[in-house]
């Protein structure tokens, strides 16, 4: 018998915890938090509220909208971090300043943190913003798993090159530690190895199988 993903019954049942403007903010550093990042516009608040089935995370056609860590809480040792947006002309040049330093800190610091998700818009994949936390992330030996999202904005066999492309782009210049695959909020494709990702790092995954036993 295949029981559902762990993770998904508490994607469902995920609640606003609370926002922070700086790191002291943040809730107490323990148990797992994984962390959603991306360029502004790269369809990360979609790609929350499609895994979490609500509208957690504000979605706005104005990008940099995401000022704040806004955190949400699965249970008492789970949460998912939704990181300030970046790269976005209109944003003041301090603020900008701001977010970057309280994201490095956050990023550089958080014991709790054992993963971030990174969404790229799979029509503009590799941004600087990207290659940035590419080297953050396997330089800290952070796990990231990479969202190509917007997915049925492209053919499925342009989405599929664009995949391979920026794959093996990946593994010449990260190795082979990041993993990847084509997500489509509308379309809700790629959920369940999104889900399979997020219950590996919260370390649900091990409590499915021995519930199947």
């Amino acid at each position: 018998m295949q029981l559902k993903n762990p993770i998904l019954g508490l994607c469902q049942q995920s609640t606003f915890m609370l926002s922070a403007a700086k790191v002291d903010q943040c809730p107490d550093d323990e148990g797992f938090e994984v962390a959603f990042a991306g360029r502004s516009n790269a369809g990360k608040s979609s790609a929350l509220n499609t895994l979490t089935h609500a509208s957690l995370a504000r979605t706005s056609k104005t990008p940099g909208r995401t000022q704040l860590l806004n955190f949400f809480k699965l249970d008492d040792e789970r949460r998912l971090v939704d990181l300030p947006g970046y790269g976005y002309a209109k944003v003041p040049i301090p603020l900008k300043m701001h977010w970057q330093r309280h994201l490095e800190a956050y990023l550089g610091g958080r014991e709790s943190l054992k993963g971030l998700i990174l969404m790229m818009d799979i029509r503009h994949p590799m941004t600087d913003f990207d290659l940035l936390m590419l080297d953050w992330a396997v330089a800290a030996g952070m796990p990231m798993h990479i969202l190509l999202t917007k997915a049925d904005k492209l053919t499925y066999g342009a989405a599929k090159n664009t995949l391979l492309k920026v794959q093996s782009e990946i593994r010449k210049g990260w190795g082979g530690s990041v993993t990847i695959q084509l997500f489509s909020a509308p379309k809700r494709l790629g959920l369940e190895d999104a889900y399979t990702v997020l219950a590996g790092w919260m370390e649900l995954a091990d409590k499915g199988a021995e519930a199947a036993e």
